[in-house]
């Protein structure tokens, strides 16, 4: 499944409809920022499997904590108290973006129009949604650490270019 399946998928819908009401926004801000959010996130993914650690260290998390069980409840987890979802997302774009995480938040603000201090929690609550909807496909595809930059290049499909070009306001070495 590419990313405007996902987006466009009950999953999406349920997410936007989350991050509408969490934080806010209306159904067209909370839109934009998922699709502009989800794409960075992968990207940032993608760039970390280029490495062998990198990809091993991202197959160890899909294996041991995200392996798309997450997505079985996820309306219920998005409506409840999202502390954890918020913290383990923290983690993760730490993990993902390292000192990069302020530019990333500032780059998706930029492009959305929504303010840096509901972006940063709208990016660390869709952080462990985006790893487990990978860790799911990872598991349905029997996809090895290998071969992960392939399956996120899958994911990203038609719109990598552009969301590489995005990414590379934030990726910059």
């Amino acid at each position: 499944m590419n990313l405007s399946n996902l987006l466009n998928s009950p999953i999406g819908q349920s997410i936007v409809k989350s991050v509408a009401g969490q934080f806010g926004l209306d159904e067209s801000q909370a839109a934009s920022a998922v699709n502009t959010a989800v794409p960075v996130i992968l990207d940032g993914l993608n760039k970390n499997v280029q490495t062998p650690e990198g990809a091993e260290s991202l197959n160890n998390a899909l294996e041991s904590k995200h392996d798309g069980s997450l997505l079985d409840n996820l309306d219920g987890i998005l409506s409840g108290n999202v502390g954890d979802l918020l913290q383990d997302g923290g983690g993760i774009l730490n993990h993902v973006f390292g000192n990069n995480v302020g530019a990333v938040q500032n780059g998706i603000a930029q492009k959305t129009g929504i303010s840096t201090d509901k972006v940063g929690p709208i990016i660390s609550m869709l952080a462990p949604v985006v790893m487990a909807y990978l860790g799911k496909q990872k598991n349905q595809n029997n996809v090895s650490s290998g071969g992960l930059g392939d399956l996120l290049g899958g994911m990203l499909g038609g719109h990598k270019k552009e969301f590489t070009r995005f990414g590379k306001l934030f990726f910059m070495d």
